[in-house]
């Protein structure tokens, strides 16, 4: 059985590079700054220890990508997190899937919604879920597809003006995010590689 992930899940997943990661021990000081912050201020993952490699791009990112992510006010977590769950699954980068699934699982406690969203039967869903995911879909495959009829969903949903332009933020970042994940490295089983990001 091979170790790669190819399908969908909300199940925790591991992340294997196909670059070397920068060794914390042996960063430059560019680096060690650029390093900081993490993306989601928890452990240096090797995501992050490869993308150090350009410490100044590293550090543009990570306070943008924190900054669309977990800002206050504005779109829920939850609903960030299936705005990026939704681009994640049009962009096939699994190991995104993974982790922003199992986050809005985490925040909302609504596994059915991400199942919708793996099995395609977003119409299942209740205004504001199937606005978001409809919205995050199109915008995600074709961002000319997103048009004033989504924005009429999504306040007719029930979304504010800047919870649009916040779930609009989550799909995009994710649309680099995604792109960024899938040549660097690959999602894999847990326990394959020992500091999964």
């Amino acid at each position: 059985m091979s170790d790669v992930v190819h399908d969908f899940t909300a199940d925790p997943l591991a992340w294997r590079p196909y670059l070397t990661p920068v060794v914390l021990d042996e960063a430059t000081p560019a680096q060690r700054e650029a390093l900081k912050e993490t993306p989601s201020n928890t452990k240096i993952s090797d995501y992050v220890l490869v993308l150090a490699h350009d410490p100044e791009s590293l550090g543009q990112r990570t306070p943008l990508f924190n900054g669309i992510m977990y800002g206050r006010g504005g779109l829920s977590r939850a609903e960030r997190e299936l705005g990026a769950t939704a681009a994640s699954v049009v962009n096939r980068c699994i190991y995104c899937v993974s982790v922003h699934a199992g986050r809005y699982i985490s925040l909302a406690k609504q596994p059915e919604v991400i199942a919708a969203v793996f099995d395609g039967t977003e119409a299942t869903l209740g205004a504001r879920d199937r606005a978001i995911v409809g919205y995050a879909t199109r915008l995600a495959l074709n961002p000319p597809q997103a048009t004033a009829e989504d924005m009429r969903a999504l306040r007719a949903a029930g979304l504010s003006e800047l919870e649009i332009l916040d779930l609009t933020l989550s799909v995009a970042v994710f649309g680099w995010a995604n792109r960024l994940m899938h040549p660097l490295g690959e999602a894999i089983r847990p326990g394959i590689h020992p500091n999964a990001a």
